[in-house]
């Protein structure tokens, strides 16, 4: 709870209250649906904000990132349809401190900002892209007491990602770069960016190459789809298929080994990611899309190689051991999820997203089938290429969906057919591309053991 004298005392804090009319922003006047809004700072520094439509339908949409881009579609959308909506905005040691834990407390204080100043919300529901999907995960399984529900678009699962991509790159190092850096990335990574990019290049113009891209995406269990330019492989069409696993990987150098990889380690003070014990031959043959597998057997076949003999390459090559005092920060309840929503849940994906693979959505799934929270969680997915490329009307309709799953105690249709109809009954003009997405087995599902939240012995 923020105290109004603690509040006061921040200097750097800037709060108004604007009438519709005189509301202004760079573009020109906000939706005419704002009638108060509120900006300012929270105690430990971080950028706030708060608007509220008129009329109000009692329900406040929280979200990690709205103080980022307030006039941003999705948000005016929000405020026309009466959903009140506030939040922060990403802090500026973020890239060195990143701690989901504080920012969901950051959350709750504007939570609190909110029934301070314009009375208790109905209901409240925490909404996120990336690490904001992460937060509204995370916050559906450890304060059920603060939100009513949650719509969880792209998430990443810090310890989740880093071994799945680790898995990828870790494949190219040992198969096609052995001299270039995979984890503890420099401060300044541009040169290695550039390393990884003219390896990935030189691969590509041999049959060899091709097939170890495409075994190194496989294994990663990456999209084979992410650019906005090109057009989505016909899964049958081997060459389309790893020239797209290719581009992928090349745009997923810009931070090499995993979006956000340094954020991680810095973060956790260590190296939160590891393949100790990892069975490549097995994840391949049982845990890989068939699409990409069958497109690896072709490739090598083209190129004259014996596929076993790389994987027996995987198997020989030394391993790397995660620190165990980062792996500790990570098992932190809001730092990790653990596959126990307790209020509703719907978790949204664009499919040919770089940044964080589809595939984490099938582990989060079987977790959640495998503990028995399955009535509280949906997953829907949507047929676009880029991370968190979701319209205002495909939000809407995600939080149209979890408001009649809290309203009515069950769930409805979440199906691609029925997701994209009330899409186009709440924003007509709008853009809806729900579609049915075949998952697969997902290999890096991680729930901290005791021995992992107790870190080392001292």
């Amino acid at each position: 709870m923020i105290s109004p004298a603690l509040t006061r005392s921040v200097t750097l804090r800037r709060t108004c209250l604007w009438s519709a009319a005189l509301l202004l922003t760079a573009g020109g006047v906000l939706a005419q649906s704002v009638a108060q809004a509120e900006r300012g700072m929270l105690p430990r520094g971080t950028t706030y904000e708060i608007r509220m439509p008129t009329p109000w339908n009692g329900v406040l949409i929280s979200d990690l990132d709205f103080a980022q881009t307030p006039d941003a579609p999705r948000y005016d959308a929000m405020l026309k349809a009466g959903y009140a909506v506030a939040g922060t905005a990403r802090r500026a040691d973020r890239p060195t401190n990143y701690d989901p834990a504080r920012e969901i407390d950051d959350l709750v204080n504007v939570m609190d900002r909110v029934e301070q100043r314009f009375g208790k919300p109905r209901r409240i529901l925490q909404y996120g892209h990336s690490g904001g999907g992460h937060l509204a995960l995370a916050m559906a399984e450890t304060r059920p007491d603060r939100i009513d529900g949650a719509i969880v678009g792209c998430a990443h699962t810090p310890v989740w990602l880093m071994n799945s991509e680790l898995d990828a790159w870790f494949t190219l190092k040992t198969l096609v770069a052995p001299n270039l850096a995979i984890i503890d990335l420099p401060g300044d990574h541009s040169a290695l960016t550039s390393a990884w990019k003219q390896a990935l290049q030189a691969a590509q113009q041999t049959p060899i190459g091709r097939a170890r891209i495409s075994l190194a995406t496989a294994l990663g269990q990456l999209p084979a789809w992410v650019g906005p330019t090109s057009q989505e492989p016909d899964p049958r069409d081997v060459a389309a298929l790893q020239a797209r696993m290719f581009e992928s990987l090349v745009i997923g150098a810009a931070q090499p080994t995993g979006q956000s990889r340094r954020m991680f380690e810095q973060g956790g003070r260590g190296q939160l990611s590891w393949n100790t014990g990892v069975d490549y031959t097995a994840r391949f043959e049982t845990q890989s899309d068939p699409d990409h597998r069958h497109a690896v057997r072709q490739l090598y076949a083209q190129a004259g190689a014996r596929l076993e003999d790389d994987l027996r390459a995987l198997e020989a090559a030394p391993r790397i051991a995660a620190d165990p005092k980062a792996v500790k920060h990570w098992s932190a309840p809001g730092r990790t999820v653990v596959g126990e929503p307790k209020v509703p849940a719907l978790r949204i994906h664009t499919h040919g997203d770089k940044a964080v693979p589809v595939s984490l959505v099938q582990g989060y799934d079987g977790l959640v089938a495998a503990k028995g929270y399955g009535d509280h969680y949906r997953a829907a997915f949507i047929n676009a290429p880029g991370h968190c490329t979701f319209t205002a009307a495909e939000s809407l309709a995600a939080i149209e969906t979890v408001m009649r799953r809290i309203d009515s105690g069950r769930w409805g249709d979440t199906g691609a057919e029925a997701m994209n109809a009330l899409a186009r009954t709440l924003a007509p003009s709008g853009q809806a591309r729900f579609h049915a997405y075949r998952q697969f087995s997902y290999g890096r599902t991680w729930v901290p053991s005791v021995a992992d939240q107790l870190g080392p012995k001292p």
